[in-house]
């Protein structure tokens, strides 16, 4: 079992990272699929129009989560990592005017959003909540070719067959490909044992044999510049968040009024908390403004992972870009083992996937980096998951807003505790941290669909100007 850190952090756009970013990125592939010999084309035939459908969570969400803005930007072949926020409203615009949509190396195709994209409440697909059909047609409107896709959080894409060999028995659960094949926390501290070597030295090494170490700080770098840059952006800008709720931005409010406690002296037993959230916040207003962040491991829950950071480099003078990079790989490895034995996506498990995630993923991370062992670190993870479990996904209107945003700064609250906690104990404690991922997945499993991003239960449906 190997997932690069590269995979667990991916740059990308808000809100959402399985209902944006995963839409944007099946409708790449679609694109894709299109060009090549992948499909038994008819003689003479070629693609003149699409049509998409978005099913479960995607159909009953995607319109706060600007799941069909994203298809549309796809289809004109703008990809995460790359799209430019401010030109997406203008990209959209041509294809409503035009009624098709213009990706590079490719002839227009015939794309009227308004009929050729559905929001299909009726009809969930069997693999996964976050559902999506595409499909290709002739002049003559002859189906040519169709594919299902799922967006199974995190930004991760897959078909269907290949949803289905995910979830076939494994024969081992290792990858002989990477020197440390862990796929449990178990595993990881059986190996950490046996080579003497640090979590994030294990996690560096499996990650060196697909890149070199140049190329592995450089990339650890870029996801912690655009963590940082995400969250400068969100402490300067304030007003009011898209989507209908009117919720305002906070953020700069809050570090501004922070930043004069700073300077005066003045005493404040919360202050390490407040400058946490302030950080997880600025972050999530971003994102829920579709602006440019990092799923850590999810756009949801973008804010713990670069508040924790940001809070370690705040309060440690000595913090240097080592112990960055440290953090992330760290807090990748637990990831990976989360996402391999549960879920990281709301839509499958509820928010304990996503924020619980997060907090457990900080928590190992800055255990790490203020010298905790990896009994320690895996005992962090433990604490901050644990603690998050049975949490429902119920964004009030499907807009990762509310009560999105505030999650985070306590998710960052809850991560650094955990961390706390852990570093002033042995490493010894009651529950595996596999046994709370475990917990984790039956937890999800048993959860009513309502409580799973379909914004039909909670708060999605108690908040009276609703």
């Amino acid at each position: 079992m190997f997932l690069s850190v590269f995979d667990v952090f991916k740059i990308g756009i808000g809100p959402s990272s399985s209902h944006t970013m995963g839409p944007m990125s099946a409708a790449n592939r679609f694109l894709a699929l299109i060009l090549s010999a992948e499909w038994p084309r008819p003689a003479g035939a070629h693609v003149a129009a699409l049509k998409v459908s978005l099913h479960g969570s995607l159909a009953f969400t995607g319109i706060g989560h600007g799941t069909g803005r994203a298809v549309i930007l796809g289809l004109m072949g703008e990809e995460p990592a790359s799209v430019d926020p401010d030109r997406m409203d203008a990209i959209i615009d041509e294809v409503e005017r035009t009624g098709r949509v213009t990706p590079p190396g490719h002839p227009p195709y015939e794309f009227q959003p308004k009929t050729d994209l559905i929001f299909d409440k009726k009809q969930p697909l069997p693999g996964h909540a976050n559902g999506m059909s595409f499909s290709a047609f002739d002049r003559d409107g002859r189906l040519l070719l169709k594919r299902i896709y799922y967006s199974i959080g995190g930004g991760f894409v897959v078909t269907d067959t290949e949803l289905e060999a995910m979830r076939m028995p494994k024969k081992s659960s290792s990858d002989a490909r990477v020197p440390y094949p862990f796929s449990t926390a178990k595993q990881m501290l059986d190996m950490s044992r046996g080579s003497g070597l640090t979590i994030a030295q294990m996690k560096r090494a499996n990650e060196e044999t697909r890149m070199s170490a140049a190329e592995l700080d450089a990339g650890l770098d870029r996801i912690w510049e655009a963590m940082r840059s995400c969250i400068d952006r969100g402490l300067k800008v304030d007003g009011i968040m898209p989507g209908g709720l009117k919720v305002k931005r906070r953020a700069k409010a809050i570090h501004d009024k922070l930043n004069e406690e700073w300077r005066s002296n003045r005493l404040n037993p919360l202050l390490a908390n407040d400058w946490l959230s302030v950080y997880a916040m600025a972050v999530n207003e971003e994102n829920a403004g579709g602006g440019r962040v990092v799923t850590a491991p999810t756009n949801g829950a973008a804010g713990v992972i670069p508040a924790a950071i940001r809070y370690y480099l705040h309060f440690h003078e000595d913090a240097t870009d080592e112990d960055i990079r440290n953090f992330l790989l760290t807090a990748a490895a637990v990831g990976g083992i989360i996402k391999h034995n549960a879920s990281i996506s709301g839509a499958e498990v509820g928010c304990q996937g996503e924020v619980g995630s997060a907090a457990a993923m900080a928590a190992a991370g800055l255990a790490a980096v203020m010298g905790g062992s990896p009994e320690q670190i895996e005992n962090a993870a433990e604490i901050a998951l644990e603690h998050h479990l049975g949490m429902t996904c119920d964004p009030i209107a499907g807009l990762v807003q509310v009560p999105c945003i505030e999650r985070n700064a306590l998710g960052a609250v809850k991560a650094v505790t955990a961390a706390s906690l852990a570093i002033k104990g042995d490493g010894t404690h009651f529950v595996p941290l596999d046994a709370c991922i475990e917990t984790m997945r039956q937890t999800g499993n048993d959860m009513s669909e309502k409580y799973k991003e379909t914004s039909t239960g909670g708060l999605a449906v108690n908040v009276v100007e609703c």
